[in-house]
């Protein structure tokens, strides 16, 4: 059986052997604190060290060996947590989570559960199809990150790297609001951009900073949640939205086969395009939780919550406001432009004093088109953003055309040079002598008798191809405002 995603109402479901199925999908997103240092000890949490190396006593659990909690961490959480418009717990308790792994030394995770730094918040995510979802934050807890097994290393053995043993994360757990793999992705991507903004994790997925964990589950529209599977750390955008997609329709495909779903922790096999079963799932009383003796709860008092509040930077969905308001830019072009905050910081420079919208087009079009042509991200543009904003503004002023201007902007990208100087090296300032004009437009009625008499018998038309071999014949140097305005003259008059 294929199942088939599609949409009704505004309420996604797949289509099965039997009828229409609904997904219910929360998430637990794993985002790395951007920290000097670790949670619980100084040693250092820089990435691509080699293995061992950002290893301390504490780290290693060596006996006698305290944590000390670093308040950098706490305050990038509560900051996060004010982000996401979430209640902020003025007390959290640090609690043992105990499981047993190799790269684990201290055969427990620092970890928060019944007292979590930050309650309950509300994301709003923004769909390709210009809806907004609303989805709801469950609770946001700091924790300790385990160490790495190497499996490749030796064929006899399994190695293992500690250097990420008790680096910070916050896990942000989501409400099971979300109804589909495209929710999924878009609520992932919203996220990562707020936390980018807030400078509290560098959202980089591919160095292992954000990862996911999916909570799966499948229902018949209207009935009561079914049992959920959890698919473990996902690593980009394209393998969770496969990943659901694929445990939504193995879900359904074993009900409808008369099977029922055991509640388990799966792994997505990116290779396959499949999830497959790792073991079953823990509940919260198997881990065995309870409040870490060596560590103090967390006090946070009013007047710190409010110091890191009067520092938060403009946000995603603030920041589009005020560019559809100040900038008259669509919904859209607003959304794309906010989604990184390098992105919205480099437009407005390039706007600064000039169309606004004209600037909008020129970095969504063009600017960010050559960026993925030549895999570079907005902070190393070759192409600064007052020389986009000087390269509108020849534009503007008449200097140069919008086509000429796509030659131009192509040289910036290659050499760097200013847009001025291109247009004078090449010669490529517009035409505005009246005069010139006029003989080229002459030329042009002259060598085309035949569509003369066709426009002025009522194909109206044609004057865009009159105007187009004008331009040809000025190598596209001439003013085509100054043209349209030239022909119309002369074949009405």
């Amino acid at each position: 059986m294929e199942a088939v995603l599609e949409r009704t109402t505004d309420i996604p479901t797949i289509e099965g052997a039997t009828g229409l199925w609904q997904m219910v999908i929360g998430l637990e997103i794993h985002a790395q604190v951007t920290s000097a240092s670790k949670l619980f000890s100084g040693a250092s949490t820089g990435f691509g060290a080699p293995p061992n190396s950002h290893v301390s006593l504490v780290d290693a659990a060596m006996p006698g060996m305290l944590p000390v909690v670093n308040g950098h961490c706490i305050a990038q959480a509560v900051r996060t947590g004010l982000g996401l418009e979430a209640a902020i717990n003025p007390v959290s308790v640090f609690e043992r989570k105990n499981y047993f792994y190799p790269d684990l030394p201290f055969g427990y995770q620092i970890s928060q559960y019944q007292h979590p730094i930050v309650g309950n918040g509300l994301v709003q995510v923004d769909m390709p199809d210009g809806t907004v979802k609303e989805v709801g934050i469950t609770r946001l807890h700091l924790e300790m990150d385990a160490g790495k097994s190497l499996h490749d290393q030796r064929p006899e053995a399994t190695l293992v790297d500690l250097n990420r043993a008790g680096v910070a994360l916050m896990e942000i757990v989501s409400e099971p609001d979300i109804r589909g793999p495209e929710e999924a992705m878009a609520f992932v991507r919203k996220l990562r951009s707020i936390l980018r903004y807030l400078g509290t994790c560098d959202g980089n997925m591919e160095e292992g900073n954000l990862r996911c964990d999916a909570n799966v589950s499948v229902r018949r529209p209207g009935d009561p949640y079914g049992t959920r599977c959890e698919i473990k750390n996902l690593n980009s955008m394209r393998f969770i939205g496969r990943a659901i997609e694929y445990e939504a329709r193995r879900q359904i495909e074993l009900i409808e086969g008369g099977g029922t779903v055991d509640q388990e922790t799966r792994l997505y096999d990116s290779s396959r395009g499949q999830t497959r079963s790792l073991r079953s799932k823990e509940e919260a009383h198997d881990y065995r939780y309870f409040p870490d003796p060596d560590l103090l709860p967390v006090v946070l008092s009013d007047e710190e919550i409010a110091a890191i509040k009067a520092d938060l930077p403009e946000l995603p969905d603030a920041k589009r406001a005020r560019f559809m308001a100040d900038y008259g830019l669509s919904q859209y072009d607003a959304t794309v432009l906010v989604a990184e905050r390098a992105s919205a910081d480099y437009y407005e420079l390039a706007a600064k004093g000039r169309d606004a919208k004209l600037v909008a087009n020129w970095v969504i079009s063009e600017l960010f088109g050559a960026l993925n042509r030549t895999g570079r991200d907005i902070e190393d543009s070759p192409v600064a953003p007052g020389q986009l904003g000087a390269l509108v503004g020849l534009i503007q002023d008449g200097t140069i055309s919008g086509r000429i201007a796509k030659d131009v902007f192509l040289d910036m990208v290659e050499t760097g040079r200013d847009p001025d100087a291109i247009v004078e090296a090449k010669g490529l300032r517009q035409i505005q002598d009246t005069g010139a004009l006029e003989q080229a437009v002459d030329g042009v009625l002259a060598a085309n008798p035949d569509k003369v008499a066709e426009y002025q018998g009522g194909k109206v038309k044609l004057m865009g191809f009159f105007v187009g071999q004008v331009m040809k014949a000025t190598q596209g140097k001439a003013n085509p405002k100054a043209v349209n305005n030239i022909l119309a003259a002369k074949l009405n008059g």
